[in-house]
């Protein structure tokens, strides 16, 4: 069975330390969409402490997640963007990635799960983690096996175990205990190539 992983916004480094495993993998998109989930937000460390980012989006009680839009009204990119540069500038590769980022996500994307899958091959591209990523055409029910169903895994309502989470440098911690599991942005900016290796040996 090819794995299952629902879409998630720059995801946890969790997320992504599963899908380096595989080499091809499933994007669920044919779900009804859930609130409050990595679907639309990111987990990052800044100086004040834990920050979610959140991409706003336009729904119904019922849409798929392959129809939820992102509401465009909203300044959210901008406000993204000087946040991560708050929160990354003084990281040792923030000036490697920023310009990138900043393409993501000024970049026109009318669906959620478009502006989700640019980013995240763009991540597996800059750890050269080779896994072809492809939408369900339909719905799969959801099932009990975590080694290939990870589409609950992952998500901020039941905290990921973290005790095989090795500390790493982060920007801010010297004023801050050591945070594991945020977004893969917090892990590309801090150890750059070095985040594939940290992935693996998780």
């Amino acid at each position: 069975m090819t794995p299952l992983f629902s879409t998630a916004y720059f995801p946890p480094i969790a997320y992504l330390s599963a899908l380096a495993k595989y080499t091809e993998a499933q994007v669920e998109i044919k779900e009804t969409f859930p609130k409050q989930t990595y679907r639309n937000r990111m987990h990052i460390m800044t100086a004040g402490g834990i920050r979610v980012l959140t991409v706003p989006v336009i729904r119904t009680n019922h849409s798929r997640t392959e129809e939820v839009t992102i509401d465009q009204k909203d300044r959210w990119a901008v406000i993204h963007l000087r946040t991560l540069t708050a929160a990354y500038s003084a990281s040792p590769y923030f000036f490697y990635y920023k310009d990138d980022i900043e393409a993501l996500l000024t970049t026109h994307h009318e669906r959620l799960i478009d502006l989700n899958q640019s980013c995240l091959k763009w991540i597996l591209h800059q750890l050269k983690i080779d896994c072809t990523l492809t939408f369900t055409a339909n719905y799969m029910p959801a099932t009990n096996d975590e080694t290939n169903d990870f589409r609950t895994v992952f998500t901020p309502k039941r905290p990921y175990p973290t005790d095989n989470f090795k500390p790493y440098y982060q920007v801010f911690g010297d004023r801050q205990p050591f945070v594991p599991n945020l977004s893969c942005i917090d892990l590309l900016m801090n150890l750059g190539p070095e985040a594939k290796d940290y992935l693996i040996d998780l």
